[in-house]
Formats: structure tokens, C-alpha cells, sequence
């Protein structure tokens, strides 16, 4: 069993918590992955709709396997530069980001 990573344990345990409180059918179903501090990888999975989630740490090189649009933001708080991402979309390996939103 892989030992799972704090960040991503942050990120999934709040969106576990949102899901329940906003119900799982509004939630993006499959893996959004991105690359960590000293180049580890991460993923959720089935991220809630509609709500900004801030990252703990180091984050780049998003990759949307989802099958609802994603937009990653340089700041925290869903704030700065945007750039949406696409159902299966990459962003550029080096381009990191800080929050980030699924839908809208």
C-alpha cells in the first residue's frame, strides 16, 4: 500500500467533507493529478463542484483527468491568473498554481 502524502490527504479529506455536506452528484468524477515538492506526485479523486480549494504546498504540471473543466489559479484563494483545463487536459509541466476550482 503507497503511503499517502499530506497534501493530498488535506485536499481529499476537505473534499470528502464538502461532498457530504453538498451531495456526491455535484462532484467531478475521476483522478486530477498534479507534481509536488521535489517532484512527487499527487491525485484526488471526485472533487466537489463550485468550491475553491486552496494547495498546502509546492503545485504544477495539473493534469485533468476529470470530466468536468477545471481552472487553476497562481493564487491562493481561486484569485490571479487563470488557466482552465478541459476534460483530459495537461497543463504545461512547469506551470504552477496555487487553488483551484472544478466546473463554472
Amino acid at each position: 500500500m503507497r503511503a499517502v502524502r499530506p497534501a493530498a490527504v488535506a485536499l481529499l479529506g476537505l473534499a470528502v467533507t464538502l461532498t457530504a455536506l453538498t451531495g456526491a452528484a455535484h462532484a467531478s468524477q475521476g483522478p486530477f493529478g498534479w507534481t509536488g515538492a521535489q517532484d512527487k506526485p499527487f491525485f484526488v479523486e471526485d472533487i466537489p463542484d463550485g468550491k475553491c480549494f486552496t494547495m498546502s504546498e509546492e503545485s504544477r504540471g495539473a493534469h485533468n483527468g476529470t470530466k468536468t473543466p477545471v481552472t487553476v489559479f497562481a493564487g491562493k484563494d481561486c484569485k490571479g491568473k487563470a488557466l482552465r483545463l478541459a476534460p483530459g487536459q495537461k497543463a504545461p509541466r512547469n506551470a504552477t498554481f496555487s487553488s483551484l476550482r472544478f466546473g463554472n
